[in-house]
């Protein structure tokens, strides 16, 4: 596994002095990166239905182009001035998923996802902002990045509908990103990286849910279960002399009113809790062709070493405040001893027999497994590889 060096900082220092502040070049972050996929997988994965993809070029005529996956071939392209992009190859490939690993010093909720892009030589997607977070690791051969400071004077520019530039900025970092090089990006700052040879990089991504889309989605979930039709209401009225008026009061009522219907803890921790673990992009979740028994189980257990593990990319949390688990969108109702087995299915680590040992005395735990099992979000693996 490749192991971040952070070199004098540390996550604490990060955090502290750089996160959301500015920009950060970790030279070397990556000793002897080794490529979690190679171009021709990263090709592969592009040719499939169920995998976003899509390939942004500039012409010789400086218009830019963008074509959406799943592609056939690729040799149309040329030998320079386009990329390849695959959105979330972290569901797909293990080695990529991997990436995720040192960058949990943040909770696990944060991390999204790892986009990877092959470029040829001047293979770029223009210069542009990111909305989030994202630390951008530099696989084989070489980038030229330019990253600047949040500027409210920067032009939209849309050289294609599919694509959201900026104009020209200042940079306050201008290097040549060579393997194991990682670039941090906080959110809105103008970037613009250009591949002087064949490159891969991996886009570490972080969420960042807008208050629209809370809001937005908090509002389907109370329709949805037919919640929040109290009418507002305002018993202690008094009689006013001008009816035209919005009044200062009125207002903070009705404004009070619609935070009232979000205040319901028990509803918004449910809420959170699946929000934040629906995945955004397609899993590879398989159910088993029959359905396993908690006895059928116990008797794998009890037969001999196994391994469970999450499928690629699967969001798992445990929810501190009412004790509960969420796994792909979905609440589990754990029982009284349900802690530590939920806890160590929302790290998202593959589970030993040894490691569940404690936790199968219990029924409830038993049965939550088997869902987990039989929902295709876990799977047995009887090799003796972790």
């Amino acid at each position: 596994m490749n192991q971040l060096d952070w070199g004098d900082l540390t996550p604490e220092r990060f955090l502290k002095e750089y996160w959301q502040k500015k920009p950060l070049l970790i030279k070397g972050g990556f000793k002897n990166f080794i490529d979690p996929v190679s171009p021709e997988e990263l090709a592969g994965f592009a040719m499939e239905d169920e995998i976003e993809s899509r390939i942004v070029a500039k012409g010789d005529d400086h218009m830019w182009s963008v074509e959406h996956g799943p592609f056939e071939r690729f040799e149309d392209y040329g030998e320079k001035d386009w990329t390849l992009l695959v959105q979330a190859t972290n569901n797909w490939s293990a080695a990529t998923h991997a990436l995720l690993e040192p960058f949990r010093f943040m909770p696990n909720w944060r991390l999204d996802d790892v986009m990877v892009s092959f470029s040829t030589p001047n293979g770029g997607v223009g210069p542009h902002l990111d909305q989030y977070d994202v630390f951008i690791i530099q696989g084989m051969g070489k980038r030229h990045w330019k990253v600047g400071l949040p500027d409210d004077s920067l032009e939209t520019l849309v050289p294609h509908e599919d694509l959201k530039q900026v104009s020209a900025f200042t940079p306050i970092i201008d290097v040549i990103t060579e393997p194991g090089d990682i670039l941090y990006i906080p959110p809105n700052h103008p970037h613009d990286g250009i591949a002087t040879e064949n490159a891969l990089n991996y886009s570490v991504g972080f969420q960042a849910p807008s208050s629209q889309e809370l809001i937005s989605t908090f509002a389907d979930l109370m329709i949805d279960r037919e919640l929040g039709t109290t009418r507002f209401a305002d018993p202690k009225r008094k009689p006013t002399n001008s009816p035209e008026e919005l009044s200062h009061s009125d207002i903070a009522s009705l404004q009070s009113f619609m935070v009232e219907a979000i205040k319901d803890r028990k509803l918004f921790n449910n809420f959170i809790g699946g929000y934040l673990t629906h995945n955004h992009h397609t899993l590879e979740i398989i159910e088993p062709e029959e359905e396993i028994s908690h006895e059928e189980f116990e008797a794998l257990i009890a037969n001999g070493d196994i391994i469970l593990r999450p499928v690629l990319g699967i969001k798992a949390l445990y929810n501190c405040d009412n004790a509960s688990l969420f796994v792909n969108g979905n609440k589990f109702v754990l029982g009284d001893d349900g802690v530590p087995l939920a806890k160590l299915i929302a790290r998202g680590a593959p589970l030993t027999t040894q490691e569940l040992e404690s936790s199968l005395s219990s029924l409830n735990n038993v049965n939550l497994l088997t869902t987990l099992i039989n929902m295709g979000y876990w799977y047995i693996d009887q090799s003796d590889e972790l």
